[in-house]
This record gives C-alpha cells, sequence and structure tokens, in this order.
C-alpha cells in the first residue's frame, strides 16, 4: 500500500480516536483495512497501532449479523468477576451484620452506633474478606438497603376519648365564631438563647462568607433566655407574642393573655361577653396547674369576661392551632439569623406575615414571675369555675366572681403593656 494512503489512515485515526471507545476504535480500524484492500489489515495496524488479532475482531464483527444491535464494548465474560462471586460468602456476610445492627442485638458485632459502611468494611475484614466502602455501599444497594431517617409515626398510648376532643374542641370555637365571641389558641414557645448562636436553617449570603457564630451554646448570662408566649385569634388570623425574659409560669402565660386583650382583643370584640381559650394539657397552662386557674380568676375578674378553657388531649399539642398557624411562620422567617438580643427577637416576630394576611404583634415583658408558688384549697375553693359534663378536667369555665378584688392585688404586669 502507499505510504501515502497510510498516512492519510494515520490522519483519519488521530483525529477521531479521542472520541472513540474501544468497540468503535476496533471497528474503525477494521472499517479501513476492508477499504484498503489486500494488505490494508497489515498498513491499518501499522497507522494505529491496532493489534492485527484486534483488527481481525473487527472484521469479524463486520461480518456479523446481530454487530449493530449489541451494546456492549467488550463480548460477555469479559473483565474481572464480581468480588462476591470470587469471596463466596461475602454477601451473606454483611447482610447477617447489617440485619444484627437493625435488631439491636447487644450480642451483635456491629452495634446500633456503628453501622456505617467504613465500620462495616472493618468488620468484614475481620471476618477475612476484602471490600471497599464503594463495594459495601453497592451491595447494600444490592441487598435493597439505603439510608433512612427517622420517621415520627409512633404517638404511644392514646386517649380513648381523643378524638371525641378534638370534635369538642371544634365544635366549641364554631360555636364563639358564630357568635362573635372571641376564640384564641395559645402555647408558649420554644425557649430561645438571646446572642450569636447558630439557628437552624439556611439563608442567603455571598458565597464563601457564612455568618460566624460562637461554637458552644453556653447562655450568655447578660442576655440570659427569652420564653415566647403566643396568643393566636383564630377567626382574625392574627397574633400577639408576649416575650418574656424570666420564667415561663402560669402567672406569666395570663399576663400574656391580659396583654392580648388590652391591646388587640378588646378593641376587635368590643360586645365580647366571653372567651375560649384552646391550649394544651401541660405546661405552664397545663390542666393541673393550679395557678393557671387563679390567675385566670383574676383575668376573669377585671375584664368581666367568661372564659371557657378547652384542652387538646395529652400527646397532642402539634395539633394545637398556634403551633401551624403562627409560631411555624415565625421559625421560618428567622431560620439562619442568630437572635442577637431581644429587640432583634421582636423585630422577627413583628415582621412574620404569610399569603393569607397573617398580623403578628410582639410585647416585652420584663416583669418577675417566681417559680413554686402554691395555691391552697381555699383558694381553688374560691374560683368560680363549673366543669363541662364532658371531660370535666379538660373543659371548664371560670366565670367573674362577685367581689372584684383591690387594685394593688392586681399584677403589677398588668397594669404595664408595651405593645
Amino acid at each position: 500500500m502507499p505510504q501515502s494512503n497510510v498516512a492519510a489512515i494515520k490522519g483519519r485515526y488521530e483525529t477521531l480516536s479521542p472520541y472513540l471507545d474501544e468497540r468503535a476504535r476496533r471497528l474503525f480500524a477494521a472499517t479501513e483495512a476492508q477499504a484498503a484492500g489486500w494488505g490494508g489489515v497489515s498498513a491499518v495496524s501499522a497507522a494505529t497501532g491496532v493489534a492485527r488479532s484486534t483488527i481481525g475482531r473487527g472484521l469479524a464483527e463486520l461480518r456479523s449479523a446481530d454487530a449493530r444491535s449489541t451494546g456492549r464494548i467488550r463480548r460477555p465474560g469479559g473483565g474481572r468477576k464480581p468480588k462476591a462471586e470470587t469471596e463466596p460468602g461475602l454477601l451473606a456476610a454483611l447482610k447477617e451484620l447489617v440485619q444484627s445492627a437493625i435488631r439491636g442485638d447487644p450480642e451483635a458485632v456491629l452495634l446500633w452506633v456503628s453501622r456505617s459502611q467504613r465500620h462495616l468494611v472493618r468488620a468484614l475484614v475481620e471476618r477475612g474478606f476484602t471490600a471497599s466502602r464503594k463495594l459495601v455501599g453497592r451491595l447494600l444497594r444490592q441487598l435493597g438497603f439505603s439510608l433512612h431517617a427517622n420517621k415520627k409515626t409512633r404517638e404511644g398510648a392514646a386517649h380513648p376519648d381523643r378524638d371525641m376532643q378534638f370534635e369538642h374542641i371544634n365544635a366549641k370555637i364554631r360555636q364563639f365564631r358564630d357568635g362573635n365571641q372571641p376564640a384564641v389558641s395559645v402555647d408558649t414557645k420554644k425557649k430561645e438563647l438571646v446572642g450569636d448562636f447558630k439557628n437552624g436553617g439556611r439563608e442567603l449570603r455571598p458565597k464563601g462568607d457564612p455568618e460566624p457564630v460562637r461554637v458552644h451554646d453556653f447562655e450568655i448570662p447578660a442576655l440570659g433566655k427569652v420564653a415566647p408566649y403566643g396568643v393566636y385569634d383564630i377567626a382574625a388570623n392574627a397574633g400577639l407574642v408576649n416575650l418574656g425574659t424570666d420564667h415561663d409560669t402560669a402567672a406569666f402565660a395570663v399576663e400574656s393573655i391580659r396583654r392580648w386583650w388590652l391591646t388587640l382583643g378588646k378593641s376587635r370584640y368590643p360586645d365580647a361577653a366571653s372567651l375560649l381559650i384552646t391550649a394544651d394539657c401541660g405546661g405552664s397552662n397545663g390542666f393541673r396547674v393550679r395557678l393557671w386557674k387563679r390567675e385566670l380568676q383574676a383575668f376573669v375578674n377585671e375584664t368581666g369576661l367568661s372564659v371557657t378553657v378547652a384542652h387538646h388531649p395529652p400527646g397532642t399539642s402539634k395539633w394545637n392551632r398556634i403551633e401551624l398557624r403562627l409560631f411555624a411562620f415565625i421559625t421560618q422567617n428567622w431560620r439562619g439569623k442568630p437572635l442577637i438580643s431581644r429587640e432583634v427577637i421582636c423585630q422577627f416576630i413583628r415582621s412574620t406575615t404569610t399569603t393569607t394576611g397573617l398580623e403578628v404583634r410582639c410585647c416585652l415583658d420584663e416583669n418577675e414571675y417566681p417559680k413554686a408558688i402554691k395555691v391552697c384549697d381555699a383558694e381553688m375553693d374560691a374560683i368560680n369555675l363549673s366543669r363541662d359534663d364532658f371531660h370535666g378536667e379538660w373543659n371548664y369555665t371560670i366565670a367573674p366572681m362577685l367581689t372584684v378584688p383591690d387594685e394593688a392585688n392586681r399584677p403589677a404586669a398588668s397594669r404595664e403593656v408595651d405593645g
């Protein structure tokens, strides 16, 4: 074959070679040899560096009827054998290790805390196998395993009348709304550390410039913590958050309701004669807390309102309306932002809005609320409380008393409201 033809083949091969896989390179060389005629195999091998035997296999593929339909580069059986074949028992050993960890067997080689690919590799090596983390990950997928987070589905033992209590609360809310009487949902949000601490979530910032915060979440004595107590008006889609700086007690809870009434409720419901409060079963507004009822009696005497309380059943605090309609959006609003001061926290809360028109007020409550206040039986007997026929421990009404306490006996916080 003339040297010019060999040079042409070499030029075409060098141009296409970066884009060819093993099979395409073989077929290209075979096509060039076929086109060159007699002596083509030797010429193409010299021009491209492809072995004569490889070009011969390419010619055989071109003559084969199913050469176009195959998607393989090499014929079946090529390459290294799978690890599960070269080391019998590897797959069974891996399955045993993972299954024992899932069952939580205290005698297992791997305990719950060490179920990772790195530790699985180490355990397999101790059993005489050779494996890498990548191989273990591939075998785990083959066995049907994948990474999962915990899933909250178990609520524990539910009260048999839980659903009926929810229906009772919904019926009460409809009754108060139809009568143009206020119905609120109350609760204390999670206490927050004040200072340059890490706050959950992410926020847009210049690339490579995250906001620096403290490594450890140790309380700063000069700033302390805050307890946001919320009062959410169900009908108006509006709320007030009383940001307390002292203990989260029943006195603080009722003071928060008092502030809501004085700043928002009284003007919104000028003809109100009663108020419905839906609350959790525990915490500062729990149904067993004596101070909660005593402070509510004082609030009732001051306002002249008759207060009906409906507690959510035990273990159902996440279904309290204030959690879904107010607190969740406050958390979203300050995600990824350190709560560096009380004023900043108030600003975040006040700026919380939704597409459905949520409005939030916030006030700072720096009054002291001492803990461990005892309410004696005589004080409890003096409360004008009537219990509902259905679960009276959860559903009750406190009406005004004929004799109203003197102004001096009222909590000082009730006479100082900062909107």
